[in-house]
């Protein structure tokens, strides 16, 4: 295959080059407008005869929005962690071309894509009636956006559209969970049940899901009441993987009296049971196991909490929420934001700040008594 460049004014330049027909063997000229230096054309030209021998090549008058996603997916893989490629993979096929994903792409609109939200939000799921949630919508968005954004810079069309787009408002809804005397209700209710360990360690540390079931018993100290978070699970719809916590850092969480003996405790009955199998225990086994010492994978904690926590009698809030309860019981309790941050593995204090905002008018009214008392008593010893 070869081609060529042609200057039509200053600064814009005609690719030109020769495709062979897939059906009849004969040469088709093809033309595609291009704007910039002589020599970024040539290498456009070399890119573009480049991707047609390897049959990856996309014509921007033709290709659909959907056809160009796939290719984007194909460009994002590396450059995400698996299980965000697996949610963005469902997002631009469950919701996105479905919607969009038969205009071509050049000629994809803001309002087409306003439109699109607009369905989404009424009649957008795919089994049984109704629409996305705003905050779905909005995943949708910044989605699009992003591949949007990309294909201006393969200069595929000459803005995205979705600049143009707001998104649909997402309200925050008021955060619930169980308050200390449901705390302490959940864990007797718990007690004796596969889920005991797991909803201490996030009632009581604010370890996550994924925490609790990658935590191994090299990272518990009980000697010296401390636990390490050093990697988290990732479901994926087909596997699980191991890698380092949400933010990308390892952090250690103080252990009080409570859970120290439950998890001394604990480890006993585990070790004795794994001796009925003809396994012995060691600090490379998983914490929150089954009998046979396999991982609890996050997707079954779920699931399992959702079982239990029904014949309870308690509020069927999230296992989630779990984690919830203890950073507001640390921030009611008087515990400085920034101990709470660290302890939730945050990795900047203002998302602890804005997440539980709730607790805060009562910190806020406690600090101005002290601060109060502490400015009489120093009037006092004036006079």
């Amino acid at each position: 295959m070869k081609g060529h460049i042609r200057e039509r004014s200053p600064g814009h330049w005609a690719i030109v080059f020769d495709v062979p027909d897939p059906k009849t063997g004969k040469r088709r000229r093809k033309w595609y407008s291009f704007k910039g230096t002589k020599r970024q054309a040539q290498v456009e030209s070399a890119r573009l005869i480049s991707e047609f021998k390897s049959g990856n090549a996309l014509e921007p008058t033709k290709t659909t929005v959907s056809e160009y996603l796939e290719k984007w997916l194909e460009y994002i893989r590396t450059q995400v962690s698996p299980r965000t490629f697996e949610r963005y993979g469902e997002i631009v096929r469950k919701n996105i071309s479905p919607l969009i994903g038969t205009i071509q792409l050049t000629k994809l609109s803001p309002m087409a894509i306003s439109t699109a939200y607009s369905t989404a939000l009424t009649s957008g799921r795919r089994k049984g009636s109704g629409g996305l949630s705003p905050r779905t919508v909005h995943h949708c968005h910044r989605v699009l956006k992003q591949a949007l954004t990309q294909a201006v810079r393969w200069q595929l069309m000459g803005r995205s559209p979705a600049d143009s787009v707001d998104p649909p408002k997402v309200e925050r809804t008021a955060m619930t969970t169980y308050d200390l005397k449901q705390t302490g209700e959940l864990i007797e209710a718990l007690r004796g049940t596969c889920l005991f360990i797991p909803t201490l360690l996030a009632v009581l540390l604010g370890m996550r899901r994924g925490e609790i079931a990658a935590l191994r018993w090299r990272s518990v100290s009980l000697e010296t009441a401390q636990l390490a978070v050093v990697e988290s699970v990732e479901q994926m719809n087909s596997a699980v993987r191991l890698k380092p916590p949400k933010n990308g850092r390892a952090r250690t969480v103080a252990l009080g009296r409570t859970i120290v003996e439950e998890l001394r405790a604990y480890r006993l009955t585990q070790a004795q049971g794994l001796l009925k199998l003809g396994v012995r225990l060691s600090d490379d086994n998983f914490v929150c196991a089954h009998a046979d010492g396999e991982m609890m994978e996050p997707v079954w904690i779920t699931r399992e909490w959702a079982r239990v926590i029904r014949g309870t009698g308690l509020p069927r809030y999230r296992f989630h929420d779990l984690r919830h309860a203890h950073a507001t019981h640390l921030l009611a309790s008087g515990t400085h934001p920034k101990v709470a941050s660290e302890r939730l593995g945050h990795s900047k204090i203002g998302i602890t700040l804005d997440l539980y905002s709730h607790v805060m008018p009562g910190m806020q009214e406690d600090a101005a008594a002290r601060a109060d008392a502490a400015l009489r008593a120093a009037k006092s010893t004036n006079n």
